[in-house]
């Protein structure tokens, strides 16, 4: 079984905003997957399970809102008897720029509170992660209200092309290691 964590906040306020890219990208590979969302309470996400290229796929929209994700991420753990090498977690990043992605397999939450959170619950910094990249914002320009801002007309309008190389990503993480998926989608 593989799962993804995509990283938002949920509420229709939250929906197009740039820390919600984690959500925007399972929301599409569950459109191509024929993927249906239900409410888990164990876990305190929308959960989508299908099967895909053969293989078992659970998508986890956390619904703790961001610093918060790791209580998601540790209940579905504990009820599914999951692997964390088996996990990875997308979400938006301000240090890859607008229009890329990066894939990673550790580090630090770099800030970001919802990987902080998860490295807290799951004691920690190894687990596999595609970051969406929304780039910094200007000098002076306040982080939260940044990322809690919805993506400019222009970004908009290249965000379906983002979403679509991430959902590429995960579709090729489903049938090769992750070392091999870097390897492919960080060039």
């Amino acid at each position: 079984m593989k799962w993804f964590v995509g990283l938002g906040n949920p509420g229709n306020q939250y929906e197009k905003t740039r820390h919600n890219v984690g959500f925007m990208a399972l929301d599409r590979a569950a459109a191509e997957w024929g993927i249906a969302w239900k409410p888990h309470g164990k876990s305190k996400a929308l959960v989508g399970e299908g099967n895909v290229q053969g293989e078992k796929v659970v998508l986890i929209k956390p619904q703790t809102y961001m610093n918060l994700s790791g209580e998601s991420v540790r209940g579905f753990m504990d009820f599914y008897k999951a692997k964390l090498e088996d996990m990875v977690v997308l979400y938006d990043d301000l240090d890859t720029p607008f229009g890329q992605i990066r894939l990673r397999y550790q580090g630090s939450a770099g800030g970001h509170n919802g990987i902080k959170s998860i490295i807290a619950h799951t004691g920690t910094q190894t687990f596999n992660r595609i970051r969406i990249g929304i780039s910094r914002p200007q000098p002076g320009f306040d982080i939260a209200n940044y990322v809690l801002a919805d993506f400019r007309k222009e970004e908009f309008k290249e965000l379906p092309a983002v979403l679509e190389r991430t959902g590429d990503a995960m579709t090729f993480a489903l049938s090769h290691t992750f070392e091999q998926t870097m390897a492919k989608y960080n060039g």
